[in-house]
């Protein structure tokens, strides 16, 4: 676990002295103050295109924010009631990787209000995350997107997809055992506990995941501030193991057409600690009774439920960018992960920003470790901070890469790194941050 704390970590001076000569104050926001965290607040909910939010959710999102470095973009000689015209916030969390886990900038909440595009402030929150996650140590930073063309040109890269997985029920049949334990139903405050705490159980098996928050569980299983009706419909179920012990959890909800008998299920998420959990979990919605679709919206790329399902034409699975990474640190990434095979290969990373520029010499052993250090050699692989941040996780191939001609190098040399950094399960981030 990381000991850093983004708190500490003040206003990034070189943003703050390019948005001042644009009329604008860049400063670290205090979510200690009531009206100024429900200014921010505010914002950002106009940002995502969000209702205004009530009293009580600004009082839950305060409690989340208060563990984060939140940072806020006011125009210069704005009344005291003003909001922010643009919004960031960040914390360090650490994230799941092979043999290991490293600390990750987690960025979120980067809002610019339309009425203040195209004039440099998404550029400046942006750098400023990237400079104070770098002067912290943090050798990556990562986020969740809503808009995947914005990211690219910072230096990030699409390193975890997600699938969208939709089911038609009727014609799906089910060709997996039935799992040995059991499915109940539980109340949504119990709910919330059970995804946090499988979840946690089970992060450390995927690169990528990061620990959840309070909010973030209480708001998939349907608990918000605001009972609203759509979160009324929320239900759950559990998964406990022949043993009773608690091994997954599901979130839905369903959803009846007009003129129908038939609904439709929303998985909200389902986690689950082993196989027959998942398992047990897919068969409960595949196999529920008036309900002729299955969609779920975030599952990794290797889900099993093609191979559940005696028709997989029944099943349509979308892949699609969620989490980017970028790196700062190429040595410190490097040797924080462990490898799937040998490698003895100079790298040459270009980075116009700087922070993961220059060229090293890098020897995977027999165990999987990496051994990282500069060199003035000729390099074997040449690419982009981007393209290195793509396939840090080990989900997509170097040689992919390589063959849609954004890597140069020897094809030996692209081979054997790209063998290396692959990982088994698929990277997934489970939730959004």
């Amino acid at each position: 676990m990381t000991s850093t704390d983004a708190r500490t970590v003040p206003a990034d001076a070189t943003s703050a002295e390019r948005l001042k000569d644009g009329g604008y104050e860049y400063r670290v926001v205090d979510i200690s103050d009531e009206d100024e965290s429900a200014r921010f607040a505010r914002a950002t909910q106009r940002g995502f295109l969000g209702a205004e939010p009530t009293f009580a959710e600004i009082t839950e999102m305060r409690a989340t924010w208060a563990e984060r470095r939140n940072v806020g973009v006011y125009p210069q000689g704005a009344e005291a009631d003003e909001l922010p015209v643009g919004t960031v916030n960040s914390w360090v969390a650490d994230m799941t990787v092979p043999g290991g886990s490293i600390p990750m900038w987690a960025i979120s909440m980067v809002t610019v209000s339309a009425t203040h595009r195209r004039r440099g402030i998404a550029r400046g929150l942006l750098e400023g995350e990237l400079r104070a996650a770098a002067s912290a140590g943090i050798p990556m930073a990562g986020l969740t997107v809503t808009e995947a063309t914005i990211y690219g040109r910072y230096g990030f890269g699409p390193a975890i997809q997600a699938a969208r997985v939709v089911v038609d029920t009727r014609t799906a049949g089910w060709a997996a055992p039935a799992a040995p334990g059991r499915l109940e139903y539980v109340d949504k405050a119990l709910l919330a506990i059970d995804l946090d705490a499988v979840h946690e159980r089970a992060r450390s098996a995927r690169t990528g995941q990061i620990p959840g928050w309070s909010r973030r569980w209480l708001g998939l299983a349907g608990i918000t501030a605001d009972g609203a009706k759509t979160d009324a419909a929320v239900r759950g179920i559990r998964y406990l193991d022949a043993d009773g012990r608690l091994r997954g959890a599901m979130s839905f909800s369903l959803q009846e057409p007009p003129n129908s008998h038939h609904s439709t299920m929303t998985i909200r998420h389902l986690v689950a600690e082993t196989d027959e959990a998942q398992r047990a979990l897919w068969g409960f919605a595949v196999n529920h009774d008036l309900v002729d679709r299955v969609e779920s919206a975030l599952r990794p790329t290797d889900d099993p439920i093609l191979h559940l399902v005696a028709d997989q034409r029944s099943v349509e699975v979308a892949l699609h960018d969620h989490g980017w990474l970028r790196l700062l640190d190429v040595p410190a990434a490097l040797r924080g992960r462990r490898f799937a095979g040998p490698a003895d290969v100079v790298l040459r990373v270009t980075d116009p920003y700087g922070f993961a520029d220059g060229a090293w010499r890098v020897r995977v052993d027999a165990s999987g470790a990496a051994s990282v250090e500069e060199t003035t050699a000729a390099a074997d692989v040449t690419l982009g901070v981007a393209e290195l941040s793509t396939v840090y996780a080990g989900g997509v191939p170097l040689s992919q890469l390589a063959a849609a001609g954004r890597v140069n190098g020897e094809a030996d040399a692209v081979s054997a790194l790209s063998h290396a950094l692959h990982t088994d399960p698929a990277p997934f981030v489970s939730i959004w941050y």
